[in-house]
């Protein structure tokens, strides 16, 4: 069975008797900041209109992709079907969703 952070750091409070280490409170200060920001991606879908470099170009500028990792992108959306390219806050990929909308590439949040 796997164990969550959130078991470890606990077990790890319990070990030393409630004291918590320099360590075990970055990692907790970490798993919060983690559980606040949550777990969304924006999934890119392939269609048969786009050219390579207009894609490419998107991700460079929407989701501040270099340029080998919208490559990257490009070619799983390909030859996947899709591909997530950007995780993050639901907040935060709401704007760059929009814009690879805009750009007419076929994008969801998840």
């Amino acid at each position: 069975m796997q164990k969550s952070c959130f078991t470890v750091v606990c077990s790890i409070f319990a070990k030393n008797k409630g004291k918590m280490s320099t360590r075990e409170e970055v990692l907790e200060e970490v798993l919060e900041k983690t559980e606040e920001q949550g777990n969304h991606e924006i999934i890119l879908y392939n269609d048969d209109v786009n050219t390579f470099d207009h894609v490419i170009e998107t991700l460079i500028y929407t989701c501040e992709h270099t340029p080998l990792q919208a490559e990257q992108c490009a070619l799983l959306v390909h030859y996947k079907g899709k591909c997530g390219v950007k995780t993050g806050a639901y907040d935060e990929l709401v704007p760059r969703c929009s814009k690879l909308l805009q750009a007419g590439l076929s994008a969801e949040i998840v």
